[in-house]
């Protein structure tokens, strides 16, 4: 199963955030969903991050956060990240993240929140070695 969503787009419920940023979910066997983010993760999209996030941890037992496509990455960003992994390891499931990006690496890095994370290099080596 496949959706991909521009946010604030007759969605009454998210910011107003237009087309910065937009996900596309994807199940795969086992448990196993990725969500591709594409564009900016900041300020006003990153409650948007969590929530869609959130609405996927309760099936997936692995969840893969494709940011491979995102183009900034603030600390609203990292904190809805850390969020989601909490979430997810609370529900006994795991997170795993596709970094992907320069913006997304640096941001990491830089505030040391890189090794808290379960890395892969891309999508299929994140469900290969779930």
């Amino acid at each position: 199963m496949s959706s991909e969503t521009p946010t604030g787009v007759g969605d009454e419920q998210s910011p107003d955030v237009g087309e910065v940023v937009r996900f596309e979910v994807v199940e795969h066997g086992d448990g196993a969903v990725v969500v591709h983010v594409h564009g900016e993760i900041d300020t006003m999209t990153a409650p948007v991050l969590s929530e869609r996030l959130a609405m996927q941890i309760p099936s997936a037992s692995l969840l893969v956060v494709d940011l491979s496509q995102v183009t900034f990455l603030g600390s609203a960003g990292l904190a809805a990240l850390v969020e989601a992994k909490e979430k997810t390891e609370g529900a006994d499931g795991r997170l795993r993240l596709v970094c992907g990006s320069h913006a997304v690496t640096r941001a990491l890095e830089a505030t040391n929140l890189l090794s808290l994370f379960d890395v892969a290099d891309g999508v299929p080596e994140a469900l290969r070695t779930a």
